[in-house]
């Protein structure tokens, strides 16, 4: 039952990720973020194209392709609402959330682009009684590939993300509204924990397009908050996919291993013209996968993805102005500094309940204040990390450290400082101890909680 769970859990997430990846190949910094509604309901499948008269088909013929500029970066963030079934008898609900930062390192002449970045998959929600729920950072993984200018990609079996490719490629031609073509593309599944598979495990499919028309749409533009309008074109991609697998090189007789994977997708894709880049997305799925041992996965559900903008903040002068702001508000045991991730404010000798992760009240008003200062980064997503003491007899240092971490981000969520799907946590036990734990005044430094302005 362990293996099952987990591989229902890891597998769905990284396909959920690859598919947001689409997007994360083209964006640009200067794209308005969208708001993406997400519900904690079962996962629903429905017709993307609800209503063909909502586009506008006046504009006549249009030319699509992506236009890559070196130095472009973005951040994507997607949600997944799945169900998942395991030998057709439910297994679980899932809400997932994926954040992928990516950057245009290249730009050749014939209009292709190389992009290089992260992708990060997140566990499913913590949830506690009387407190929001957010999500733990999970593992992240690194890419590089280059994609032409009509959207065909070129990548290593040596990079396992992003899972879908090809998608969308367009005729190198202009395409009329209700005009419809067909290109080639295929998933590259990460199989290696599950199946031992070493290289993707890639299912091809034709994916079939029509170019509905545009929409107008409204968002808020980064940094002031100011709401702009512009016409975004709606294409409709939908897929169908199937393989059946022989017995891969390698693989022993009696390990289990995929055998056969079916499945759809029917995205709305919004395209930005202007940017020759997609805007954001809405996708409904459905894949089944069954293996040599009989088991039959499924996972269903919808998907989406809005771009968030971020500022650029572990700057010296930013830091300065930090330390300042936290020396006006006379706020004890903190110290400012940079880091891999971004600008990190660390809270020593941060206060808890005996052995427990319930903040104290002194703590509380010390994180309003410090919620003052987060609240002027509203485009940046916030990293919550819990450090504890090397105490022998204690509760354990990983687990203590986790659920603190966790305490920290679900009040900075009630204070309103962000919603639960830009907050992170993750804890490190007693692994990173910046003093000694052999007196109270060292451990006091080591039992700490750090807040961090991400800059990726």
């Amino acid at each position: 039952m362990v293996k099952m769970n987990v591989f229902s859990r890891i597998w769905r997430q990284l396909r959920r990720l690859g598919a947001a990846s689409v997007m994360a190949a083209v964006f640009v910094p200067a794209a308005p973020a969208q708001t993406s509604v997400v519900t904690d309901e079962g996962a629903m499948l429905r017709s993307s194209v609800q209503d063909e008269g909502q586009y506008d088909r006046t504009g006549g013929p249009v030319k699509f392709e992506f236009k890559f500029r070196e130095g472009d970066k973005s951040r994507i963030l997607s949600h997944v609402n799945e169900d998942v079934y395991v030998n057709h008898r439910f297994n679980r609900h899932s809400v997932i959330l994926n954040r992928i930062s990516m950057e245009v390192t290249a730009a050749s002449e014939d209009g292709s682009g190389t992009v290089e970045g992260t992708f990060m998959t997140s566990e499913n929600a913590v949830s506690r009684r009387g407190g929001p729920s957010t999500f733990i950072w999970g593992e992240e993984y690194t890419s590089k590939f280059n994609r032409s200018r009509l959207g065909v990609y070129d990548i290593s079996d040596r990079y396992f993300m992003p899972t879908v490719r090809d998608v969308p490629v367009f005729p190198d031609r202009e395409i009329s509204p209700g005009e419809s073509w067909t290109a080639k593309g295929h998933e590259a599944h990460d199989l290696r924990r599950q199946f031992a598979l070493e290289t993707p495990y890639k299912v091809p499919f034709e994916a079939e397009y029509t170019y509905l028309g545009t929409v107008t749409a409204k968002s808020k533009a980064a940094g002031d908050g100011e709401e702009i309008t512009k016409k975004l074109h709606v294409i409709n991609v939908k897929y169908n996919m199937y393989m059946q697998t022989p017995t891969p090189a390698g693989v022993a007789a009696y390990l289990d291993y995929p055998t056969e994977m079916m499945g759809y997708s029917d995205e709305l894709v919004y395209w930005d013209n202007e940017t020759g880049a997609i805007d954001h997305y809405t996708e409904n799925f459905r894949i089944l996968m069954e293996s040599s041992y009989g088991n039959l996965y499924e996972f269903r559900g919808t998907a989406d993805a809005e771009v968030t903008s971020f500022e650029r903040v572990a700057t010296e002068e930013q830091i300065a102005d930090v330390e300042e702001q936290i020396k006006n508000l006379g706020i004890d045991d903190i110290t400012v500094k940079k880091t891999d991730k971004g600008l990190t404010i660390s809270i020593e000798n941060i206060q808890f309940g005996g052995e427990s992760a319930v903040l104290l009240n002194s703590e509380k008003i010390k994180l309003r204040k410090i919620a003052d200062i987060l609240r002027g980064y509203p485009d940046n997503d916030i990293l919550v990390s819990g450090h504890t003491a090397r105490y022998p007899g204690g509760a354990d240092p990983q687990i203590l450290s986790e659920e603190r971490a966790a305490s920290v981000a679900d009040f900075l969520v009630q204070l309103g400082v962000k919603d639960k799907f830009h907050v992170f946590t993750q804890g490190f036990g007693d692994k990173q101890p910046i003093d000694t734990n052999e007196t109270p005044e060292g451990r006091a430094k080591n039992r700490r909680v750090e807040i961090t302005i991400m800059d990726e």
